[in-house]
């Protein structure tokens, strides 16, 4: 798939825009409900996502059967035969297919999955996936086109997960392995984000007994037998800081729905440190031009970390911001300090305004600078659509290349963009 969004000239949105369910949420609760003995329905599903669309494509050639409403957003799930099946093809570019196998270890004793793809931002392996199912008593096997998961009986129960380092992946993972254990598993060091919390949610709905002490230590009590139900996707907090921060960069008149603010009181709170200051109710946000202060968006520092805090994977859209700002503005992201690709793209757009380094960008911000439209390349799924905003807010004819980077984790972009009387192509 190469696709490339195409648009001419700066415009100024007006309107409504809805946030959907997360991605880092969906992806991992469609995985997850195929450990379920009954069907399972998730409404708020962000179906049009290419990350989904590879994973629904998996499931179904692995046997599950899958009903998708894209009008209603929902999705209806029933793995009764799903199974470990040979596929002709293990080519999937998505970074979760881990959590495939503690549903295909629950049918067959066996799964092979795809080798984690996804964003290159740095180093991501998946050691410590072959840790939780070596744990828990797999056989793992690396082979050409594929990871081999071999168990006699399934996974076995009484065993202490205790990561090296904090994972969302890692626990995500052991979370659903756990799920289908009779008996306790324990898992230390664990990075509980909200999105796993709704992954925690979701699996308690199934039948698992889950109690979470602090912030990093997880017990488990599963069952073999768990049973389906329906189940809402949590709204996108990255999605909703990238809305927000186009609508203070654009000058329009933006309603935000259904934003996550019990997800994303930092980041917000650094907004209004750079002089912004939002209209919100209880689940929606109003972006205009007063929104900002003294008319001026002030420089800022941040530094990027675990939740509660600022995310790495929101550290683009803080770049993007610092570029309008009026001084210079600096950014730490030292868990993932090597995604920096992308600011070779903005920087063609803002040129002379962006210097980084292993960890560090430097960002010398211009109040009124109007970005300057040129031909630019998707990197990572965040970075991407970062470049794509400063594509909406450039003067000229933008063209960004493999935009289906930012399709990954944004679903229905050019309709909801056509809802604020944005006109961009999608060819």
């Amino acid at each position: 798939m190469n696709l490339k969004a195409v648009i001419h000239d700066r415009q100024i949105p007006n309107g409504k825009i809805r946030i959907s369910g997360a991605k880092n949420a969906a992806t991992r609760l469609l995985a997850a409900g195929l450990i379920a003995d009954d069907d399972v329905i998730l409404e708020n599903f962000p179906t049009e996502l290419v990350d989904v669309k590879y994973k629904i494509d998996f499931i179904k050639k692995s046997g599950g059967e899958l009903n998708v409403n894209t009008v209603e957003e929902e999705i209806k799930l029933n793995s009764s035969n799903f199974a470990d099946i040979i596929l002709d093809s293990y080519d999937y570019p998505i970074r979760t297919t881990y959590l495939l196998v503690p549903g295909l270890i629950k049918k067959s004793n066996r799964a092979r999955i795809p080798y984690p793809g996804g964003c290159k931002i740095g180093n991501r392996g998946y050691d410590l996936h072959i840790m939780i199912w070596e744990t828990l008593g797999a056989k793992v096997k690396e082979r050409e086109n594929y990871i081999e998961i071999i168990t006699d009986n399934g996974f076995l129960s009484g065993q202490t997960i205790d990561f090296p380092i904090s994972t969302v992946g890692g626990t995500e993972n052991a979370l659903i392995c756990a799920s289908t254990i009779e008996g306790e598993t324990i898992i230390k060091n664990a990075y509980i984000s909200p999105e796993v919390h709704c992954l925690i949610r979701f699996l308690t709905l199934l039948g698992a007994k889950i109690q979470v002490v602090g912030n990093s230590f997880i017990r488990v009590r599963g069952s073999k037998l768990l049973k389906g139900g329906r189940f809402s996707v949590m709204p996108d907090r990255i999605e909703a800081i990238t809305w927000i921060i186009y609508g203070i960069l654009s000058g329009g008149k933006i309603t935000i729905e259904e934003v996550p603010f019990e997800h994303m009181q930092i980041p917000l709170m650094h907004l209004r440190d750079a002089g912004i200051d939002i209209y919100r109710n209880e689940r929606n946000v109003y972006i205009s031009p007063e929104c900002l202060t003294n008319g001026v968006l002030q420089p800022f520092e941040i530094a990027t970390g675990t939740h509660p805090g600022i995310i790495s994977d929101m550290q683009p859209f803080y770049v993007l911001l610092g570029l309008h700002a009026n001084g210079i503005s600096r950014v730490f992201d030292y868990r993932y300090p090597e995604r920096l690709k992308y600011c070779q793209e903005l920087i063609k757009m803002y040129p002379n305004m962006l210097e980084w380094k292993y960890g560090e960008i430097k960002i010398l911000g211009k109040q009124e600078f109007i970005p300057i439209g040129v031909e630019v390349e998707s990197t990572d799924l965040r970075g991407s659509m970062a470049v794509l905003l400063g594509a909406l807010l450039a003067e000229g004819t933008t063209i960004v290349n493999n935009i289906e980077m930012a399709l990954r984790g944004y679903n229905n972009i050019e309709e909801k963009l056509t809802k604020l009387g944005v006109k961009i192509k999608i060819i």
